[in-house]
């Protein structure tokens, strides 16, 4: 068992956007940054349910696919879910409609944790609690019945475990471009390096993967 977080982050270590609009939700610049995952045939197979074999090959497919492998349990921060967004929506059910591509237990961390939690016919299932990082992965870790835990996100929710010590492999896409602002994975988390092997490779897009692994 290991607890994972894969994230995609700018060349100056932004992993969020900030020119969103209410015209376009997600902003250019988050397509940008995700383009090179959102072309492989993992993300157009798992998340968009295409089948039909298209996408790119390559080391970003590659590791787009050993993103969903043995996954018994995800964390999320309540933004990645959507409840920032939604607040007084009772019935909001995240941003992936009837089909989450989770197929496991997820714990959405939300000082607001008086929801019920939702579940999916594909395994799917939205538990909410308000937790600290640790109690947190002690009851995603019991869920994941010996499989690995995945740290899913947003930034912050990422950056508190990997500050708590708790993230034993977290792989970075790093997109060639600049973002100047967001929110950076790496602030206050200097000398992480430290107690991980770090190793990495260029995609054919471009992509720089670097990955932290202990043991």
């Amino acid at each position: 068992m290991a607890v994972r977080a894969d994230l995609n982050i700018s060349l100056d270590g932004y992993a969020s956007t900030t020119d969103q609009t209410p015209e376009n939700p997600f902003g250019e610049d988050w397509g940008r940054l995700v383009a090179a995952y959102t072309a492989t045939r993992t993300f157009r197979e798992r998340v968009l349910g295409d089948r039909s074999g298209g996408g790119t090959t390559g080391v970003d497919d590659r590791h787009g696919a050993a993103y969903f492998e043995n996954i018994g349990a995800e964390i999320m921060g309540a933004g990645m879910f959507g409840l920032h967004d939604f607040p007084d929506d009772p019935d909001w059910r995240g941003w992936w409609g009837e089909e989450p591509p989770f197929h496991c237990p997820v714990f959405v961390l939300t000082h607001s944790a008086d929801r019920d939690p939702i579940s999916f016919a594909n395994g799917t299932e939205f538990r909410f609690l308000d937790a600290t990082p640790a109690e947190a992965l002690a009851l995603a870790t019991e869920a994941a019945g010996g499989a690995d835990v995945r740290i899913g996100g947003g930034v912050d929710t990422v950056r508190e475990f990997l500050a708590a010590g708790l993230i034993d492999r977290l792989h970075v896409g790093i997109t060639p471009i600049l973002l100047g602002r967001g929110k950076n994975l790496w602030a206050e988390l200097r000398g992480l390096e430290e107690g991980y092997t770090v190793t990495s490779e260029v995609a054919e897009s471009g992509v720089v993967h670097v990955t932290f692994a202990r043991g």
